[in-house]
């Protein structure tokens, strides 16, 4: 990780144990391309290719599961099985990603008033754009969260090319103005299913490193790179940590 990234994630308020996870991010960056200088070409050959066989290979595991947890979700709370929302994709390009519902079905209109009740709360938003403890979320959403299987309709967006396996995360249009002068740089590549900074700290990360992840992420990305976060992300899933 470049020093500029490295003082930016040692100023931001987090605590020990994730600055800890992101200098070892930043150890991992420095394996993936031992003496080579930043990327800043499209995307390393053949990942769109090796996006769409792994998610068809997988088809006949992950498409049953996904169909039985939008029952569950459907008789757990009112609403719809899935959620939508318009994310910024690469070149700046606006798409619908897809996740299974994870909150009430106002969620969006309840969290004003709920920031509005605490400080603490509110802080934690400006911080991480989450809440660790969300009353918004349903009885199966927490589950669904802190095991990642709410992103399982994102593959539908991996096979559209809206997205890939690997990438940055993809931002909501309000965060545009919080990337700055970096999204640019995020939108050279299509956002990801999982990413650096997901492996990382996932949301125990303040939001500015975050932003610093993905664009390193960005300027470093080859296949090493790629096929060390893929099995990084089973052992984060695994261990739950950081997913809320």
């Amino acid at each position: 990780m470049t020093q500029a990234t490295t003082t930016q994630v040692r100023d931001l308020p987090v605590r020990p144990e994730v600055v800890t996870r992101s200098s070892s991010a930043a150890a991992f960056l420095s394996r993936s391309r031992p003496g080579q200088a930043a990327s800043t070409s499209a995307e390393p050959w053949g990942k769109r290719a090796f996006d769409v066989m792994a998610v068809v290979l997988a088809m006949p595991i992950w498409l049953p599961v996904l169909g039985l947890l939008m029952l569950a979700v459907r008789l757990d709370s009112p609403g719809p099985a899935c959620f939508r929302q318009q994310r910024y994709g690469r070149d700046g390009q606006v798409f619908t990603l897809w996740k299974l519902r994870s909150m009430v079905g106002d969620a969006d209109e309840a969290l004003p008033e709920l920031l509005a009740a605490c400080e603490n709360r509110s802080a934690e938003w400006d911080t991480h754009a989450k809440l660790r403890r969300d009353p918004r979320l349903t009885r199966l959403g927490a589950w669904l969260r802190r095991s990642s299987l709410d992103e399982l309709p994102q593959l539908f967006n991996v096979l559209r090319g809206d997205m890939s396996l690997v990438g940055p995360r993809p931002i909501q249009l309000e965060e545009r103005e919080r990337y700055g002068r970096g999204f640019s740089t995020y939108g050279k590549v299509r956002p990801g299913l999982t990413g650096l900074w997901q492996v990382s700290g996932r949301n125990e990360l303040a939001y500015g490193q975050r932003i610093a992840l993905d664009r390193q992420y960005v300027r470093s990305r080859s296949w090493r790179m790629e096929l060390g976060i893929m099995r990084r992300t089973l052992r984060a899933v695994w261990s739950g940590r950081g997913a809320y």
